[in-house]
């Protein structure tokens, strides 16, 4: 995705959600329950940093993800 496509995506995607997100909000930006939101981290589906006992994941990687899963399933 060139960054030009990114810097849009992020514009219109979650403008309701901050820029780093908890698992918390990940679960309803995806509407997955929290066990899912935790393999998609730990399985490295959507990347996210460890701080402490909770995960922070930055929004971008959640727009990666949903973008790269909705062109293998158009496939």
């Amino acid at each position: 995705m060139r960054k030009t496509e990114l810097k849009e995506l992020y514009k219109m995607m979650f403008p309701d959600y901050p820029d780093i997100v908890t698992v918390a909000q990940l679960q309803q930006m995806l509407g997955v329950r929290r066990h899912l939101a935790y393999d998609l981290i730990n399985n490295g589906y959507i990347s996210g940093v460890k701080i402490g006992n909770a995960f922070k994941i930055p929004k971008v990687n959640v727009i990666n993800y949903v973008m790269e899963e909705g062109v293998k399933n158009a496939s």
